[in-house]
């Protein structure tokens, strides 16, 4: 098991330090997320003993209890799945990370719990960038307006950057233009001086994280690559 492990996660890190040196950056760069969804907590734990800092679930009802049994401080869990307002107490105190802030009673929400417990919310903002009906994520043309308004009325929810999920494709090219899109996004608001700060471009996954780093993204959050596939 360890060894499956090691082996995929040496070749998503030797992708990642090649698609960095493709557009000039350096590989540290870029956070890789080991999305851990369907996947025992001892099989984080191996992970994280080969170095990764970084682990991604989608459900609330499965990260809970992992976290939990895991108990590693030096671990940051991320949430990247749809987040429910009526869940949002349950995993705040436990996330570093939601990337899938994509409406205002969540931001709400956000905020009610992150005062109460005296500590921000980080959150990205989650863009529907290619207009997918089956997908979440606010329109681009409505992200400048709702960070603005995050920012000026939920002083405790922290926007930190943005995530896109892009479409599917065989070919990783076809899925490119979404994340120029979304660096061109990224940009334009983290020049907006008054409002919050741009820090991380969330984008990319095991079939297209190559091609999202050659386009900006800080995170690539990557599954099936690193655990290999999933079970029905």
């Amino acid at each position: 098991m360890t060894n499956r492990l090691q082996d995929n996660l040496e070749a998503v890190r030797t992708a990642v330090q090649q698609a960095a040196a493709n557009s000039q950056r350096k590989a540290d760069a870029v956070t890789l997320i080991a999305v851990s969804k369907t996947w025992p907590a001892a099989d984080v734990q191996a992970l994280a003993k080969l170095g990764v800092r970084d682990f991604g679930e989608n459900r609330v009802q499965e990260a809970i209890p992992k976290i939990d049994s895991l108990s590693d401080p030096n671990i940051n869990w991320h949430l990247i799945g749809s987040l429910q307002t009526n869940k949002v107490r349950l995993i705040f105190p436990k996330v570093q990370l939601i990337h899938s802030l994509d409406r205002w009673s969540l931001a709400k929400e956000l905020e009610r719990c992150a005062q109460r417990l005296g500590r921000s919310a980080e959150c990205l903002v989650q863009v529907n960038i290619a207009g997918e009906t089956t997908k979440a994520g606010l329109p681009p043309s409505l992200v400048k307006e709702f960070v603005e308004t995050v920012s000026a009325d939920c002083p405790h929810v922290r926007i930190k950057g943005l995530m896109t999920i892009a479409p599917r494709a065989d070919n990783q090219e076809d899925v490119r233009v979404y994340f120029r899109e979304m660096k061109a996004l990224f940009t334009d608001l983290a020049a907006i001086e008054s409002c919050c700060t741009m820090q991380h471009l969330s984008m990319g996954m095991s079939g297209d994280f190559k091609v999202a780093i050659e386009e900006g993204a800080t995170m690539v959050r990557v599954g099936t690559a690193i655990f290999g596939r999933r079970e029905a």
